[in-house]
């Protein structure tokens, strides 16, 4: 495809301009040794610099889906597909001065004063339906570093933080855990803005998701 928008059953996914890389510009042999340049390492070289674009599941029913694209420069509709891909890996990341869930504000009584406890932010993990959480990859309450399925432990670590988030959601669906020192059983590292960082793993049969190649 060329540049437009799309919609799936009715949801606007949003806008897409499938630019192609340059040809030229990829190395055989990637060396990062020297002075900085931003072309080091390039890679896809002649290809799109985006072709996938994601569906939430929410938006897909079983069958008779609806695909509308408005296309600005030409480009072959007949070669959109939407594929299925499998989620199995699930990772979460809150940090304690993030705001509470919005379902303890919408529930709250605006004539009332809102708990200290009720503004406790909350990590939401959720695999597919009918799949549940088998494992637990990473789990840190601390100052965790990196990003999903690179977690490590920073300086700071909760010892409880396995055990914490393993009860609370192995098993299960869905899980929530609150971010705060009295979840975790103590402060790790006093005046520090503590995260935690979860990586879970999902067991399903048929666990699929949505994208939308153009």
């Amino acid at each position: 495809m060329g540049k437009g928008q799309a919609w799936v059953n009715g949801h606007h996914i949003g806008r897409y301009w499938t630019l192609v890389a340059p040809k030229d510009g990829c190395q055989r042999i990637c060396d990062y040794r020297g002075p900085y340049n931003s072309d080091k390492c390039t890679t896809n070289c002649g290809k799109p610099t985006q072709s996938w674009y994601h569906i939430p599941r929410s938006w897909l029913q079983a069958s008779d889906n609806l695909l509308v694209i408005f296309e600005e420069t030409g480009g072959n509709p007949f070669d959109v597909s939407i594929k299925l891909r499998s989620a199995h890996i699930i990772c979460g990341q809150v940090s304690e001065s993030h705001y509470p869930p919005l379902w303890k504000w919408s529930q709250s009584d605006f004539n009332a004063s809102i708990l200290i406890n009720d503004t406790t932010p909350e990590l939401h993990l959720r695999c597919d339906d009918e799949h549940v959480i088998a494992s637990i990859k990473f789990a840190s309450y601390g100052t965790p570093q990196g990003s999903c399925q690179k977690f490590s432990k920073g300086n700071c670590h909760a010892p409880s933080s396995f055990s914490v988030v393993s009860e609370a959601c192995l098993g299960r669906n869905s899980c929530y855990i609150g971010i705060s020192n009295t979840v975790f059983g103590s402060d790790p590292c006093r005046g520090i803005v503590k995260t935690l960082a979860v990586e879970a793993r999902c067991v399903s049969s048929s666990n699929n998701v949505g994208a939308l190649q153009l």
